[in-house]
């Protein structure tokens, strides 16, 4: 299951208490105090994991708590530190005080660790409480409770390049003809109920990273189907692609779909409309005489008529030009 969203508590782990002792050797009457110090309280790090795309483990574990520090010993002896506590995240987590909504940090790397909760240092033994007044204090510290708090973890994909669009214009189609991705594909709306990502394998070792959401409709911005939920996983991209239904079946019309998803985007706001975006007319093999196409093209503004390229993800017609240009697109910034 998809889920791009969740809230966990997260403790780290409270530092031991130092010990209380003495030597008791033979021939060592006034041995002194030798209490061990107890074990600092393990930490809680996030770290970046590449094959995860979901929250959805948090669902089920919603609390995250690092291991306590052990008691100090007698004989100097400290006490074990706690374990750490690694907890793997899909890179593009953003993670906020869910108190607070501050903004505490942003796993954008697989493999890097970050910590959200740092544990309790341990407490000292009665060992460094000796003086020339008291040789025999009794006196230990606690350990140090460690750090508690509630965090909102929410998961936005990262992309080169974001498709948007309509419903059953094609994106699921595109993704799966030019990637390895195996999104579901039907003929009804909302087939995508989650973002895909595919890799598009480039000459010299490159790759295009794509991501397939559920389709826009009009009024997404404002909260209407399943495309509010998801434009925030474009946020990241570099690129957009806007795929749009060119066929004599397009319900609206291939002019006005372009229009619904210019303006989604803009009302969503967050600079996505500042992004660079090229337009994939797709299912030209429905308009063999280009006479839909010829009209949607005579409809856009120059410079929107500069930047569509037309492609069939049956017969995978102007697939090769169309990566082409996104791959100059994106190698552009």
């Amino acid at each position: 299951m998809f889920v791009d969203t969740a809230t966990v508590f997260i403790i780290s782990g409270h530092g031991g208490r130092g010990c209380v002792s003495f030597r008791r050797e033979k021939y060592l009457p006034n041995g002194g105090p030798d209490g061990g110090d107890g074990g600092d309280g393990g930490s809680v790090f996030f770290i970046g994991e590449i094959n995860l795309n979901t929250l959805s483990r948090f669902r089920h574990t919603p609390k995250l708590v690092a291991q306590n520090g052990q008691p100090g010993g007698s004989n100097n002896c400290s006490g074990k530190k706690g374990k750490d506590l690694l907890v793997k995240v899909p890179c593009g987590t953003m993670v906020r005080n869910a108190e607070t909504e501050e903004l505490l940090c942003e796993i954008l790397e697989p493999g890097i660790k970050v910590m959200l909760a740092h544990g309790g240092k341990g407490g000292r033994g009665n060992q460094h409480f000796a003086t020339s007044v008291n040789q025999a204090p009794r006196h230990v510290e606690e350990g140090k409770p460690g750090v508690a708090c509630t965090a909102a973890l929410e998961l936005k994909v990262i992309a080169d390049v974001g498709l948007v669009g309509l419903p059953n214009a094609g994106k699921s189609s595109l993704i799966s003809v030019v990637s390895h991705a195996r999104p579901k594909i039907a003929g009804y709306p909302f087939t995508t109920l989650r973002p895909h990502l595919g890799v598009i394998e480039r000459p010299d070792y490159r790759s295009i990273v794509m991501a397939d959401i559920p389709g826009i409709i009009e009024g997404a911005a404002e909260g209407k189907g399943l495309g509010i939920q998801f434009l925030k996983h474009v946020e990241r991209t570099r690129v957009l692609l806007a795929v749009i239904d060119i066929s004599e079946f397009a319900d609206p019309p291939a002019d006005k779909a372009f229009k619904i998803v210019q303006q989604e985007i803009k009302k969503f706001g967050r600079s996505l409309s500042e992004k660079k975006m090229l337009i994939a007319v797709n299912k030209i093999d429905l308009d063999p005489e280009q006479t839909l196409l010829s009209r949607f093209i005579s409809r856009l503004s120059k410079e929107d008529a500069q930047r569509v390229y037309p492609i069939s993800t049956v017969t995978r017609k102007g697939l090769g030009a169309l990566i082409t240009a996104l791959d100059r697109a994106l190698t552009a910034d």
